[in-house]
Order: C-alpha cells, then sequence, then structure tokens
C-alpha cells in the first residue's frame, strides 16, 4: 500500500528492479549514467520549477479578481483540465515531463481563482494558509529526514484507509447536496466542523511522509529520469490538498 496520492500507487514507484548502471550485451557496455536516473535532488528542482509554475497560473486569475473580472470559468476549466492531466499521467508516468508542467499552471488557474475569493471574504487568509502550509512542509520534512518518523506498512495503512475515507465521506456529501437539501455538518463552522478539518489536515500531512519516502526509494532504485517530474508532480498534488485544507480551516475559524 502506497499513499493516497495516485501517483505513488502507481505500479512505475513500485518495480524492484533497479535500474542497472551497466548492462552487457554480446559484449558490448551499455552505460547508464547517474544523469539517466532518477534522484531525490532532481526530484526537488523539479518541484520548484512546478511550484513557481503554479504560482504563475494562480497570478492569473488572482488578477482577474483583483480587476473585477469573474474568474469562474478559468478556475473551474483549470479544476477539470488539472484533473484529466493527473489521470493521464498516473496511467502514462512516461508523459510526466510534458503533462506536469501543464498540470502546475492549471491548477494555479484553479488555486488562484479560489484564494482570491478567500481574500476578498477574509483578508489575510491567503498568507495565513501558505505559511501553515510551508511550515507544515518542512516539519514534516524534518520528521522524516532525521527519522523521527518511520514509514512502516502499519503506518501507510493508516493513512491510506484514513484518506479514502475523507475522499468517499466528501464524494457521498457533494452528492446529497447536489441532489437533495442536505447540509453536511463540514461546511458550516461549528466545534466538529472545524475538529473535522484538523484532522484532514493531519491526515494531508501524514501522506507527505508517504510521498517522501516513495521519492527516495525510488531514487535508491534508480528509476528512469522522467520519474523525478512524476514524482514532483505527486508531491504538488499533496501540497494543494493541504493548502485548501487550510483556507476551509481559516474561514471556519474566521467565521466563528
Amino acid at each position: 500500500m502506497n499513499s493516497k496520492n495516485p501517483f505513488f500507487k502507481n505500479k512505475a514507484f513500485n518495480s524492484v528492479t533497479d535500474t542497472p548502471y551497466e548492462e552487457i550485451h554480446d559484449n558490448h557496455s551499455v552505460v547508464i549514467d547517474y544523469n539517466n536516473t532518477m534522484t531525490v535532488s532532481g526530484t526537488i528542482n523539479k518541484s520548484f520549477t512546478l511550484l513557481l509554475l503554479l504560482v504563475a497560473g494562480a497570478s492569473i486569475t488572482w488578477y482577474m479578481v483583483a480587476t473585477g473580472n469573474n474568474p469562474i470559468f478559468l478556475t473551474i476549466g483549470g479544476a477539470i483540465v488539472g484533473l484529466i492531466l493527473v489521470l493521464i499521467t498516473t496511467f502514462k508516468p512516461q508523459s510526466s515531463p510534458y503533462l506536469a508542467p501543464g498540470y502546475a499552471i492549471f491548477e494555479g488557474l484553479f488555486i488562484g481563482g479560489i484564494s482570491a475569493l478567500f481574500e476578498m471574504k477574509y483578508p489575510g487568509i491567503v498568507i495565513q494558509a501558505v505559511g501553515a502550509t510551508f511550515v507544515t512542509f518542512m516539519v514534516c520534512l524534518a520528521l522524516y529526514k532525521f527519522q523521527i518518523v518511520k514509514v512502516t506498512e502499519q503506518f501507510r495503512s493508516v493513512v491510506i484507509a484514513s484518506t479514502l475515507a475523507i475522499a468517499t465521506f466528501y464524494l457521498i456529501s457533494w452528492l446529497l447536496t447536489l441532489f437533495t437539501s442536505f447540509q453536511p455538518f463540514h461546511y458550516g463552522n461549528s466545534m466538529m466542523s472545524i475538529g473535522f478539518s484538523v484532522f484532514v489536515i493531519v491526515i494531508a500531512a501524514m501522506n507527505l511522509f508517504l510521498d517522501f519516502d516513495n521519492i527516495e526509494k525510488g531514487a535508491q532504485s534508480r528509476l528512469p529520469k522522467y520519474m523525478e517530474w512524476f514524482g514532483a508532480m505527486g508531491l504538488m498534488i499533496t501540497l494543494v490538498w493541504l493548502y485548501v485544507e487550510f483556507l476551509r480551516l481559516l474561514s471556519k475559524l474566521n467565521r466563528k
């Protein structure tokens, strides 16, 4: 069992066969150097690239709101196209060097649109959510790096089960609100709703540990170079989820 993130559930990340640095065929050596395999540093660099592209995309819809234009088309369109690119890349990891940058830009359109709308209603909420996401990421990275938190099979099982339960709950709640007058408890700002948001943020943060572990193992297994884009895109998905959940929590606290 791997991360909730669909990328890290892909069989490409679960391969136990290392990419050899030297293969012998008919007495001829085929050398596969370090630059042709996945590395942790390479994945980090590509993650920063995707982050910059996401911010660039977000600035477009943010600017539209700031200038009085309606960003709803680009916001919803960005979310839909981003999801499509995620699904395609999940089944075709080889395409990640081309689709990952596109995902970052379109997801940025979505993030920029909803962030601007939240900011209009609750001034200062975006910088708080960004700060909370960054601090959470750095804390999780430090805990993983210094092996304070170790990713065991039991840890994976708990995180994945919790994440799937959250996803199922969100889906059912959305369908009920779509076809009935039912109002899920987590839509409000009650203590139960706030507690649920805190729980979801904790699970999202725990997914970061699984993401770090899968990227590290992918590098150790010397997976193909394109897996750096695959891993960076997967990590970006988790960070976007974490950021959106922080926005939701902070908006509830502001309403309180």
